[in-house]
Parts: structure tokens; sequence; C-alpha cells
């Protein structure tokens, strides 16, 4: 449990309130891996704009669960807010794309979701 992610501050937010936890555990499942999918085809067709967009909804989740790679998405980020076009930023959208993986698998095991 929650080697993928920490509850550190989703505890806290709720404060004790476990229905509240599983709540956000239900929405991080339900929102962050069809926007990490989202990222993921918009960098592969170069489309900086819903690039941009994807990353900066998935900011504020990725970071409330401690995923460990809120910089690495913030690159991600600024990539499409910028339009970076002579950067390959594939290593860091893999980097996202797994953390998001691990954990949704994590979440989905731990509230038997």
């Amino acid at each position: 449990m929650e080697q993928h992610y920490k509850l550190y501050r989703v505890r806290e937010l709720a404060d004790g309130d476990e229905d509240f936890v599983k709540a956000l555990a239900e929405a991080f499942l339900g929102e962050v891996p069809e926007d990490a999918e989202r990222l993921r085809v918009a960098v592969s067709e170069n489309d900086y704009y819903n690039a941009y967009q994807a990353a900066h909804k998935m900011k504020p989740t990725v970071d409330l669960f401690e995923l460990g790679v809120l910089q690495d998405l913030i690159e991600v980020q600024d990539w499409g807010k910028f339009e970076k076009t002579g950067l390959d930023i594939s290593e860091k959208l893999q980097i996202v794309l797994t953390a998001v993986e691990n954990a949704t698998s994590e979440l989905k095991a731990d509230f038997n979701l």
C-alpha cells in the first residue's frame, strides 16, 4: 500500500473522513488515467495546446497524491505551453505516464475499486 502514491495530504484534506479519502481515490481513477492518455496522444501528435491543457489539469491531483513526478509533469506542461518545438519531451512524458499507471493500479487494489 502507498508505494506509488502517498495519502498523507489526502488524509489531511479529508480530516479523518475515510469515505472522503475513498471518494478522492475514485476521482483520481476517474480522471487522471484519461487525462494521461490525452497527454500521451497530444505529445505524440505535437499538439502543444492539448498537451498543455491535459498536463495542467493533472497537476493538482498528481501533487495531492504525491506521485513524485510533479516537476516532470510541469516540464511536459511547459513544453506545450511554450511550444518548445526543438525539445524531445518523450522521456519526461514516459516518467509521468509510468507513475500514473503504477498509482492507478495500486489505488484500484488498495481501495478495491
